[in-house]
């Protein structure tokens, strides 16, 4: 039984996460449903939250990088995303791993680590029940 490859190893390093991060983004950025999470936000501004997406998304996966960022629910608090907002993520987040070929296993582990953090993401409805 080798040692076994962290996911950040699998998925191809930092290069293959930050194309990820690259290509997810604008994704994001351009959906008519998530689009209104970055309007009026400067360039700077979306270039500074790239890169920590990135960091967070390598050292996360269990590579060499120091996340310094607040985390999920601080960095979500008041943004209001909703259960639609979710799905219409995941599904760009899955397009994403497709157009990357990422293999199954390794998609399911990103898929399942991003599920992990849907908590501290979505704010549930005032009243709601979980």
């Amino acid at each position: 039984m080798g040692h076994e490859k962290t996911l950040y190893a699998r998925l191809g390093g930092y290069d293959a996460i930050a194309a990820v991060a690259d290509n997810l983004l604008p994704r994001l950025m351009s959906d008519k449903r998530l689009g209104r999470f970055w309007t009026n936000r400067a360039e700077d501004s979306i270039r500074r939250e790239k890169q920590l997406l990135i960091n967070f998304l390598c050292y996360s996966s269990g590579g060499p990088m120091l996340y310094t960022g607040r985390d999920m629910k601080t960095s979500h608090k008041g943004m209001g995303v909703n259960e639609d907002d979710w799905t219409v993520f995941l599904g760009h987040v899955n397009a994403t791993l497709d157009e990357f070929k990422v293999p199954a296993p390794e998609k399911a582990a990103v898929i399942g680590f991003v599920q992990s953090l849907k908590a501290d993401v979505v704010e549930r409805a005032e009243g709601a029940t979980a």
